[in-house]
């Protein structure tokens, strides 16, 4: 995505590496150890992102801490979430980074929404902090 807006979301001052930055997100939440991580590329199928981050952890504060982390980590890149959701509680919380969004979920929220199930035609990344994944 570039600079300009998408689908009256808010257009941003400088145009971000999305691959880059995905490997900077998959690499701090496997920091702090990140269940069952997918990248899902929804170019082509959603004006309203590229790419989503899906994660579990095992526990609130799991939840929380590595939204943290991630939010702390992308910062020395000059990267801030245009919309952050759910830190305070650490159920399901969501990362808005315009290109992409990172969810990490509490497992029992993370099984009753099934994002990877409501955007199954969703390809699968193979990102180098990943490794290789099939799609569910």
């Amino acid at each position: 995505m570039t600079s300009g807006s998408r689908g009256g979301r808010a257009a941003r001052r400088r145009v971000v590496d999305a691959r880059r930055a995905l490997r900077c997100v998959t690499e701090a939440l496997l920091d702090r150890k990140a269940v069952d991580p997918l990248v899902l590329d929804l170019r082509g199928l959603t004006a309203a992102t590229d790419y989503f981050v899906i994660v579990s952890g095992t526990s609130d504060a799991h939840v929380r801490g590595m939204a943290e982390h991630v939010i702390e980590a992308l910062a020395p890149e000059g990267l801030s979430p245009h919309h952050v959701e759910g830190l305070g509680q650490g159920r399901w919380v969501l990362l808005d980074y315009v290109d992409f969004v990172v969810h990490v979920f509490h497992p029992e929220l993370r099984e009753f929404y099934q994002l990877e199930r409501l955007w199954g035609d969703a390809p699968v990344l193979a990102t180098g902090a990943l490794g290789g994944r099939s799609k569910p």
